[in-house]
């Protein structure tokens, strides 16, 4: 029972020799098929302007504003993220000083939840919790400092006549969104584009492309997609754990959802998203919400998307690796997903499965970035790693070697957090947030506003 609470659920296997042999042999037939059609593409791509693609209009917020403030513009404005301007002591030339999105409200939220455990002097050794303490201390968090704490919110920025050469650069390595420039001599910043825009240009581009829309034809399994052939593990939740602790995997490895595997059946029952956390737990009268089990989180959060017969229906995304790329695009789009579950019936039965229907079992993901990186690798881009931003998070919160001020706030909050987590899936001694007012506004940011205890075991009182 321990192992199946634990909070990482590890599905890190290979297929057999036979069948990585087939699809390596598919994979380099396919290569030389592509080359012969690839330079007309790659052409065809280096004549669009980016500026062309944008989708989001840049909502820019003082560097002083408080996060709970930020929290509320982004829930407000339907926005993906909001761009924070830079402080007017910050040495430097541009107006901005970074992001804010949702992945900075789980890791805000989380460092708020799980401080208790970080001892003084590591706090003190990380300027940056210790600033966000010194605020939080006294009432106040401003939003420049809870910026890009997840470390998967880099601001990047295109210069107007960028092309989706350039773009692809970008994303192919784990970025999500880029600010695009005013024409010179302007300072000015047109706007945002996302990765799941330049996605939908590729498919509107496969229409029109035939020899493209053959190619996207080929089933994954043909294709070198990192997360399909290396079978990384897909990091997951049991469907008892507490939201906290879905919240604490998301902030050390580095990902922006994960999977809620269904304890007492063994599959796959939904996915957590940074993105339901904050329109959750954000507007939420109590912090009671961080230790409410998953299941009846996703209950909440995905109850919009359809009951049938009085019972709740969690849409579960998933592909094959017999699944062509176009479909897999075209699901992504119409899903508004950045990632969707690889299930395969030859895969390992000690994998969850998705269901009880023979639907196959989950092995691993494929993403947005994946995608675009194999079009970044078709374009001849060097360096094209779509998990170096994880990777980069991952050795972040997995280093013990120093503390320094520059060293990053998620390092010291995961090492702390990995631990903990994983004893709190097995008993019941989780730490719960009473707040000491029952007419206060759920301030984030007033963490001294909180009274922290730890629960004593099950009807202890009673000598039971």
């Amino acid at each position: 029972m321990a192992q199946q609470r634990r909070a990482s659920f590890s599905v890190a296997h290979a297929r057999s020799s036979t069948s990585r042999d087939s699809a390596s042999a598919s994979a380099m037939h396919q290569s030389l098929t592509v080359d012969l059609e690839s330079e007309e593409w790659v052409k065809s791509w280096a004549q669009l302007h980016v500026r062309d693609l944008i989708d989001s209009r840049i909502v820019a917020v003082e560097a002083e504003i408080t996060v709970e403030d930020a929290c509320e513009l982004l829930l407000t404005e339907d926005i993906p993220c909001l761009v924070v301007k830079a402080l007017p002591s910050a040495p430097t030339d541009s107006p901005f000083l970074g992001l804010f999105d949702f992945s900075d409200v789980n890791a805000f939220l989380t460092l708020a939840a799980t401080r208790h455990t970080i001892p003084h002097h590591e706090l003190k050794a990380n300027s940056r919790a210790d600033q966000i303490m010194s605020a939080a201390r006294s009432g106040r968090v401003p939003v420049h400092l809870v910026s890009n704490l997840s470390e998967k919110n880099f601001l990047e920025v295109l210069p107007y006549e960028a092309t989706v050469i350039s773009l692809l650069s970008v994303f192919a390595r784990g970025t999500h969104r880029v600010l695009i420039r005013s024409p010179s001599p302007s300072t000015t910043y047109l706007g945002m584009v996302s990765d799941m825009r330049l996605l939908s240009w590729f498919s509107t581009y496969a229409e029109r492309t035939l020899a493209f829309q053959s190619y996207l034809a080929n089933s994954l399994h043909a294709l070198s997609l990192p997360s399909l052939h290396m079978y990384s593990s897909v990091i997951a939740t049991s469907s008892t754990a507490q939201v906290i602790d879905a919240m604490r995997l998301m902030s050390e490895q580095g990902v922006s959802s994960v999977a809620v595997i269904d304890e007492a059946l063994g599959t796959l029952l939904s996915a957590v998203s940074v993105t339901d956390i904050g329109k959750i737990v954000v507007p939420s009268q109590s912090n009671h919400v961080l230790f409410t089990p998953v299941h009846q989180f996703i209950a909440q959060i995905k109850e919009p998307d359809g009951s049938t017969d009085g019972v709740d229906k969690y849409p579960i995304y998933v592909v094959f690796p017999t699944s062509t790329l176009l479909y897999t695009i075209q699901k992504l789009l119409a899903t508004n997903s950045h990632r969707l579950f690889v299930t395969d019936n030859d895969f390992p039965s000690s994998s969850p499965s998705i269901s009880n229907h023979g639907s196959g079992n989950l092995c691993g993901i494929v993403s947005i970035v994946d995608i675009l990186s194999l079009f970044a690798r078709i374009a001849h881009i060097a360096d094209v790693d779509p998990t170096q931003r994880m990777r980069h998070r991952r050795a972040s919160a997995s280093s013990h070697s120093s503390h320094s001020s520059h060293s990053g706030l998620a390092r010291d909050l995961s090492i702390r957090s990995r631990s903990s987590s994983r004893t709190s899936m097995r008993l019941s001694g989780s730490p719960r947030i009473v707040a000491t007012t029952a007419d206060n506004r759920n301030s984030i940011s007033s963490l001294d506003a909180l009274q922290w205890s730890e629960l004593v075991s099950p009807r202890k009182e009673d000598g039971k």
